[in-house]
């Protein structure tokens, strides 16, 4: 399945990936509450849908905005403050970091980027459990919100899950929002 959902988003982005990553930073920056104020995000790979103008718009308006850091290999994300234009370090699996002094920080909402996405709020990432073992974690300590985000045409009929797998309390897409949690509305 991840193959033919990678292939799916890499003709969507070749597409429409300007247009989509505008759409998307209006629809996040209007969607998320200003209470919500230490957000993570992800630096893009490859065909992502582009949340970094979301993030700046974030920033804009106060937010501390944040990006994943790949520690160690099978463990929990750590995330790194992050301005636009900091200097970035390279990461295991192509990612990029901030820089290892920027400070660290705990989000109370995170973006995840994602494959493929269903209606009852699934995810399907790359596999390597790294999102939901951080939201697991995050979950244990404190309210947070996971938020997918991604092109509306990554949904799916059916994510295959599994006891390890973390529901999403949101979608935000380049078309429209999808809550899956009433009460934890941005």
């Amino acid at each position: 399945m991840r193959r033919v959902e990678i292939a799916r988003r890499r003709k969507i982005h070749a597409a429409r990936k300007v247009q989509a990553a505008a759409a998307l930073a209006q629809r996040i920056a209007e969607g998320i509450a200003p209470q919500e104020n230490k957000i993570a995000g992800y630096w893009p790979l490859g065909d992502e849908i582009d949340c970094r103008p979301a993030l700046e718009a974030l920033r804009a308006r106060g937010a501390e905005v944040s990006l994943p850091v790949v520690a160690r290999q099978g463990h929990v994300l750590l995330f790194r403050v992050w301005t636009p234009g900091d200097q970035l370090v390279s990461g295991p699996f192509g990612t990029v970091h901030p820089n290892p002094r920027a400070a660290m920080v705990t989000p109370n909402l995170l973006l995840l980027p994602l494959l493929a996405f269903d209606a009852l709020g699934h995810r399907l990432g790359y596999g390597g459990g790294y999102y939901d073992r951080t939201v697991a974690a995050l979950r244990k300590d404190r309210n947070i919100q996971a938020v997918g985000i991604a092109y509306d045409d990554q949904e799916v009929e059916t994510v295959p899950t599994d006891d390890n797998d973390q529901p999403l309390d949101a979608i935000i897409t380049d078309r429209r929002t999808m809550w899956f949690k009433q009460a934890h509305q941005l």
